[in-house]
């Protein structure tokens, strides 16, 4: 095989870049815990490519914030503060209205044709009962909007915080807190059709070049949404120096 990026799996080709995305969703899914480490050679196999594309993909993973590089561990997961993971927080809700915001400005027929086709998809799942299916038809949606900015640098910064926010405040396990006397618990299925109500009117206000109601409409949104990360607790972390669980052969 040659010393680029590239790795052969099944007769075609495999980048960096899909390399890259797998063992950042496997992060954000927990398949790798904060502190485990990432040796190229377990990686190359797992994934069924070489150790070339997979180096170039720690480090991009690295630039994101998801992987860190210890002295005599090598790449090992990175173990986000608690700070660190209310600053995500705090700079989605300055970023995403600011997204919309240009969205309307700059949206072009292109992407209010997925946007829209997103929105019914999302209520039609909402009503059907169909949660399960709902955060990847929201992440579709929110990269689209994110695009429709104009700006590559703002989508993709948009797009990286979603990631992290995910995974950071991923649920930890055990047992949730009990609600508050006489607090009534949030039914899924009603949540579920009013935030997709609210992508609905975002993107008529982003149809209408409305940058004021756009921007309004997501801070609203991105508020409600982070409201509900704030309820839950990041990420354990770990004050121990010493590495810990080598990166598994899960398929």
């Amino acid at each position: 095989m040659s010393g680029d990026t590239n790795a052969v799996q099944g007769g075609r080709r495999i980048s960096a870049h899909a390399v890259c995305a797998a063992i950042r969703d496997d992060i954000v899914s927990g398949a790798y815990q904060p502190g485990s480490r990432l040796t190229e050679e377990l990686l190359a196999r797992r994934y069924g490519v070489s150790r070339v594309p997979v180096r170039e993909a720690l480090r991009t993973l690295e630039s994101e914030g998801f992987v860190t590089t210890r002295r005599h561990a090598g790449a090992c997961v990175a173990q986000p503060s608690e700070r660190e993971a209310a600053d995500l927080l705090d700079i989605r809700a300055l970023l995403e209205p600011l997204g919309a915001e240009r969205a309307a400005q700059r949206r072009t027929e292109a992407h209010l044709k997925v946007l829209r086709g997103l929105v019914r998809l999302g209520r039609e799942r909402a009503q059907g009962g169909r949660l399960g299916e709902l955060r990847p038809l929201g992440d579709w949606f929110h990269e689209t909007l994110a695009q429709a900015s104009g700006s590559p640098s703002l989508a993709a910064l948009l797009v990286q915080l979603r990631r992290k926010t995910a995974w950071v405040y991923a649920a930890a396990p055990g047992p949730r807190p009990a609600p508050l006397e006489g607090a009534v618990r949030p039914d899924p299925a009603a949540r579920a059709m009013e935030s997709w109500a609210e992508h609905g009117a975002l993107v008529d206000a982003v149809a209408l070049g409305d940058a004021d109601r756009a921007r309004a409409l997501a801070t609203v949104h991105t508020e409600r949404a982070l409201s509900e990360f704030r309820l839950r607790r990041p990420i354990p972390v770990r004050t121990s120096k010493h590495s810990v669980n080598t990166a598994s052969g899960r398929n």
